[in-house]
């Protein structure tokens, strides 16, 4: 797969064979065509871009209530937000030697948080993650989830790279609050109102505006530098300037502002609270199922899509189409997602954030030691993950789905078989803020056109099966109803 679109920065090439130390030989650093010091940039630079979901996660899972009205420890949920993004990181790098790290789940937490603690108690909810993630398990060893992802064409695996990189832009976009929602015309708007008039925007379009020039004059660690320097600006303009808490001209989740203190003790008061199968008897049978079928749908496919998304801008996608290792990555992202639910931060998944660090230059696991390092030091140094506002780090994204959206040139869209699933697959993802839609919605769409074209022996039967499943999800309401859940 050629890549030579993103134009990543280079440093001191990889050693010549035989040289090789004991990292090299392990990672395969030299195989891949990176270093240790490009790697060990990347795994920073993917911790700093996706650090907000540990303040972001416990907003979301805190502020929730389960069905007798009790409320998660804020202090306990960054505690295990951060142990659980750390292991699942570091064994993801040491056992499937991507650069894919791993945290709890932002699309898989609202269900757990909005979803089933409404109709349970929140060890009944981490017990559901739990199985989800031995569900995910035991799809990966079979077999099963691997045949799956080996199924799609490989053009719906370009679009899955081309709608990644389109949402997470706009998830960049829309963490930095340069573009915001509205209840009226037009839904979103650039800004606060359709202006730009905030310190915040002035921080992000520094940011972004000082990446891109130092990307595209390939300096070594374009992001990162930029990121550090946008922070630092942050906190000048937060200290020197009038910034509201609230409303218009907010930071948003993080407050660009020096801590008190650095240091704080982990509280890991959380860890191994988990009720298997209460769940059921809780909420009822039919219940419990439809929010286990929603958890194992969207983990599924979130970081399915992910994964290959990532796995192609970073160059490991052979031939066919194919992941090397893929089992062991789909392994590894199954047992991380049930351990999430053993220390109840919500099922842990791949991040697109990873793009960040495969944009620095990160092609192997080596990258994911250096972000679960620093996932680590944030159980001890809390305070200091406040610091970096969206502003600062978010234009990495703006920047990686750019280059993300140069896999469009390999569609063929002259073929209108592939080129409207591929379309459909690319819009959604962004349109619905859902990777699972946006793959539900190419694969449904792929095998009815097929099928009208008369061709419908060239989808694979699994894909059958597949788009069967997203038709039942997409009407997921009408099935609710059907059987009589509230």
């Amino acid at each position: 797969m050629s890549h030579a679109t993103t134009a990543e920065p280079q440093d001191t090439p990889p050693p010549p064979e035989g040289s090789a130390g004991p990292l090299d030989r392990f990672f395969d650093l030299t195989g891949r065509g990176t270093t240790v010091a490009r790697e060990l940039r990347g795994g920073v630079t993917t911790f700093f871009a996706m650090a907000y979901i540990i303040l972001l996660n416990p907003i979301i899972l805190g502020g929730a209530k389960d069905v007798t009205g009790a409320t998660l420890s804020i202090p306990q949920l960054t505690t295990m937000t951060a142990l659980s993004a750390a292991i699942a990181t570091v064994v993801m790098g040491l056992v499937g030697n991507t650069p894919m790290a791993l945290a709890a789940g932002l699309g898989i937490n609202a269900v757990v948080a909005f979803q089933a603690a409404p109709v349970m108690t929140w060890p009944q909810a981490m017990g559901l993650v739990v199985i989800e993630g031995v569900i995910i398990v035991l799809l990966a060893l079979t077999g099963v989830r691997e045949l799956i992802m080996n199924a799609i064409p490989l053009a719906l695996k370009h679009a899955i790279a081309v709608g990644i990189g389109a949402f997470i832009a706009l998830v960049g976009l829309v963490d930095a609050g340069f573009i915001t929602s509205s209840a009226t015309s037009p839904p979103l708007a650039l800004g606060v109102g359709g202006k730009l008039s905030t310190w915040p925007a002035v921080v992000f379009a520094f940011s972004l505006v000082l990446m891109m020039a130092l990307y595209v004059r390939k300096v070594p660690g374009a992001i990162l530098i930029s990121i550090v320097a946008a922070t630092a600006l942050a906190i000048i303009i937060q200290t020197n300037a009038s910034i509201p808490a609230q409303g218009k001209g907010s930071w948003g989740v993080v407050t660009p502002e020096l801590p008190d203190s650095f240091f704080a003790m982990p509280d890991f008061g959380l860890f191994g609270q988990v009720d298997l199968f209460g769940g059921f008897g809780r909420a009822g049978f039919i219940t419990a199922l439809v929010v286990l079928f929603t958890l194992v749908l969207s983990g599924f496919f979130d970081a399915m899509g992910t994964i290959l998304g990532i796995s192609d801008e970073a160059g490991l996608v052979d031939e066919k189409g194919q992941v090397p290792g893929l089992g062991r990555i789909l392994t590894v992202d199954g047992v991380s997602a049930a351990f999430g639910g053993v220390t109840s931060s919500s099922a842990n998944t791949v991040f697109v954030e990873s793009a960040a660090g495969v944009g620095e230059g990160a092609r192997t696991g080596l990258a994911n030691i250096a972000t679960g390092a620093l996932f680590t030091v944030t159980l001890f140094l809390t305070p200091l993950a406040a610091v970096v506002p969206a502003q600062a780090a978010a234009p990495a994204l703006v920047l990686v789905g750019a280059l993300m959206m140069a896999q469009v040139a390999k569609l063929d869209w002259d073929d209108l078989g592939i080129a409207i699933p591929a379309f459909l697959t690319v819009v959604f993802m962004p349109f619905t803020y859902s990777i699972t839609n946006g793959i539900g919605a190419g694969l449904v769409s792929y095998a009815l056109i097929q099928a009208a074209l008369g061709r419908w022996r060239n989808v694979n039967w699994l894909l059958w099966i597949v788009a069967a499943i997203f038709v039942v999800y997409f009407g997921l309401n009408v099935v609710e109803e059907v059987l009589g859940v509230k």
